[in-house]
């Protein structure tokens, strides 16, 4: 793939958007993880890309604030990737807002893993050790070597992963526009973040039911029945239910208000 030759003014979004990626977790919450984050960063692109378009600069945002988690240095590399889809969204129009939600999705839980793995599992553990060593000793340095082991690495690969995911990312569309594989890359990637939106659901969204029915001497809990015939069935069809409610307007603020209740009542009747 060519790489990209930046322009002044795109040096000058890079930097910004590289600043605006540290702020990832900014407001983070159970409902959209990073997606705030996500917004922050991307503030001075869509602002720029739809300047002269209202309609399009909405639609950036509303698929800015999409569900979106993943580990802090990745995600100034998707940022940069979703600066490019953007900007190819509204130059040539060579994908569509799907596709940008749908790679988005798709890319976000194998890079968490990868770099959670490297980062928290790894590098983590190794600047704790020489930290706290040197910490119980008395000595300050075990603080500071820890941040400059565990957090200026982070941070200087999230500078590098911006530009990285901007460059290879406008060509890397170009490529695959040019060469006739569009149409079987959104395929794949809308295919790749419906599992993966599957697969967190399965994870994440649990109703621990603790309905038991006695008979005689025999007593049947109706979650393990359920789940031995198909396992998190309650979860995907509370998600489903919630997805049916926000389709005919219900805020997901009022949902989250009305779980936490039902939660909380379900608890004290023993329900849940």
């Amino acid at each position: 793939m060519e790489k990209k030759v930046l322009t002044n003014e795109e040096k000058k979004l890079l930097r910004k958007v590289q600043l605006r990626s540290h702020m990832c977790f900014l407001q983070g919450n159970m409902l959209n993880m990073q997606a705030t984050g996500v917004t922050y960063s991307l503030i001075p692109v869509i602002e720029e890309i739809y300047k002269d378009d209202p309609e399009g600069k909405k639609e950036a945002y509303a698929r800015s604030q999409q569900f979106f988690n993943t580990h802090a240095v990745p995600f100034s590399f998707l940022m940069g990737l979703n600066w490019a889809m953007e900007k190819e969204h509204n130059e040539k129009n060579t994908i569509d807002g799907k596709t940008i939600e749908s790679v988005k999705a798709a890319l976000m839980g194998p890079t968490a893993g990868m770099f959670d793995s490297l980062f928290f599992n790894c590098l983590r553990v190794i600047a704790g050790g020489v930290g706290i060593g040197l910490c119980a000793q008395r000595n300050p340095l075990g603080i500071l070597l820890f941040i400059l082991i565990y957090g200026v690495p982070q941070s200087v690969l999230k500078f590098i992963f911006v530009k990285m995911g901007y460059v290879y990312g406008t060509s890397f569309i170009d490529t695959v526009f040019n060469s006739g594989l569009m149409n079987a890359f959104t395929k794949a990637a809308s295919i790749l973040g419906i599992t993966m939106v599957g697969a967190m659901t399965a994870q994440m969204v649990n109703v621990p039911l603790n309905i038991v029915l006695t008979m005689g001497e025999t007593s049947l809990n109706i979650a393990d029945v359920i789940n031995s015939i198909f396992p998190g069935l309650l979860g995907v069809l509370l998600l489903f239910g919630f997805a049916a409610l926000i389709k005919k307007g219900v805020r997901p603020t009022i949902l989250v208000v009305c779980t936490l209740a039902a939660g909380l009542i379900g608890a004290l009747i023993g329900i849940f």
